[in-house]
């Protein structure tokens, strides 16, 4: 009788590690799912046009939101064309700007575009679910003279 409610508890924790491990895992995006974001906004941008997507890309709640990771446009030239987590930002030229390690990333970001269709960006940049500035990498796809991007944090 002991052992058999042993061998139930042991099967029983073993199935809560099982269900439970993936939930506490996918409380922060994955890479795969910043890409998967990424595509699936540039494909909206050429279906529902450009102010469609951008207003939908930065109201927060939107399908283009998921945990940590948002989306954010941005001309080649810094311009601030959509930001899921700062609207604060949107319109504005952000070229100059420099994450706490005094990187300019958003020139980086443009610079990378130059040369490639798509390509990952490290740098660091406040986590909205951790409300800390932690490492970001941003998966980003040149589309036009914009880049569509969405990161994860704590890479």
């Amino acid at each position: 009788m002991i052992r058999e409610a042993a061998t139930v508890w042991a099967i029983g924790s073993l199935a809560m590690v099982i269900t439970v491990g993936p939930a506490v895992a996918a409380e922060f995006a994955t890479k795969d799912e910043a890409v998967t974001m990424v595509k699936s906004a540039v494909v909206f941008i050429k279906e529902q046009g450009e102010a469609k997507a951008y207003a939908e890309f930065s109201r927060k709640g939107s399908k283009f939101h998921d945990r940590d990771l948002y989306i954010t446009v941005l001309g080649l030239d810094g311009r601030v064309l959509a930001h899921g987590q700062r609207a604060d930002f949107i319109g504005k030229n952000l070229i100059d700007a420099k994450d706490p390690d005094g990187k300019l990333f958003i020139k980086e970001r443009s610079d990378l575009a130059l040369h490639n269709a798509s390509f990952w960006q490290k740098y660091k940049f406040m986590n909205p679910a951790t409300q800390k500035v932690e490492a970001k990498d941003m998966y980003c796809e040149r589309l036009g003279e914009t880049n569509v991007c969405g990161g994860v944090y704590g890479s």
